[in-house]
């Protein structure tokens, strides 16, 4: 299932997203994922529809039979966090170009859920920065309440997978030696387009293109710790909770943005999440 979340003008709304040029969309494994409207850089599918859920995504779904063509919706960021839990230096090559070894034990921060915006929305950056970074990543969206998973468990409490930007403030990360500051402001934390649910992580493409040149390209089957062993260290440390999203980390090529560009993240199996850069006036 591909779960999302729309406003529509009768309100916002949880989705199950359905129709199979949409779908052929969100399975492109080319970067960019195609021209669109407004679909976070995916393709429009003519025959999608957004199928409204009642309440919440989790456990199993109920509908309430309301439905819109997804042409005529606008995608949010799939889910409301209460927090983001992010690795940092995750692939080798990014910690060496970051100038440090990569890390023995997985190393984690927070993102606050003020971060979180949806596909296409603006991410702005602050006056008080010289450099902002795009950081495309896979992550993976908790779908139940979980403390202490054994990593062998680590599937029961997954409700799918989506796309994020770990957007940061490069010197105010540098400056601060701790990450909440370069890492926490209002929009940094871009999500979307949708959850998907049916999909094997373990060996994914993951690219980057800044106004349609490709600056990171990997495969997450590199990642130094998987979702697996993530999962087990974050729960030792912390409850997580449905909604709670983790961003595995970002492989090599990170680099800054500009007002007036256009990032893009494409996650194979799952679509491609697309943001304008602006300036915080």
């Amino acid at each position: 299932m591909r779960l999302g979340r729309i406003a529509s003008p009768d309100g916002v709304a949880f989705v199950s997203i359905e129709g199979s040029e949409s779908d052929a969309a969100a399975r492109s494994d080319g970067p960019g994922g195609g021209s669109s409207r407004n679909h976070g850089g995916t393709r429009e599918g003519r025959d999608a529809i957004a199928r409204e859920i009642a309440e919440h995504p989790f456990g199993t779904p109920t509908f309430t039979g309301r439905s819109w063509p997804l042409a005529d919706v606008r995608l949010l960021a799939p889910i409301l966090a209460s927090k983001v839990v992010c690795i940092g230096k995750n692939y080798a090559a990014h910690a060496a170009e970051m100038g440090g070894e990569a890390p023995q034990d997985p190393v984690i921060f927070l993102k606050p859920n003020t971060a979180i915006i949806g596909p296409n929305a603006p991410i702005l950056l602050p006056p008080s920065s010289s450099q902002v970074d795009y950081e495309g990543e896979l992550a993976v969206v908790i779908g139940r309440p979980c403390k202490d998973v054994p990593a062998a468990r680590a599937k029961d409490v997954i409700l799918g997978y989506t796309v994020a930007n770990d957007v940061t403030a490069r010197d105010q990360q540098r400056h601060d030696g701790q990450w909440t500051r370069g890492k926490g402001y209002d929009t940094f934390c871009p999500l979307g387009p949708w959850i998907e649910t049916e999909l094997d992580p373990a060996d994914l493409e993951i690219t980057t293109e800044l106004d349609g040149e490709v600056r990171q390209r990997s495969r997450t089957s590199l990642l130094l710790h998987d979702i697996p062993k993530l999962i087990e260290w974050i729960s030792a440390v912390m409850t997580l909770l449905p909604g709670d999203v983790i961003l595995t980390g970002t492989p090599e090529g990170v680099g800054p943005v500009a007002e007036g560009q256009t990032v893009s993240v494409t996650v194979q199996g799952i679509g491609t999440l697309s943001n304008p850069v602006a300036a915080k006036r």
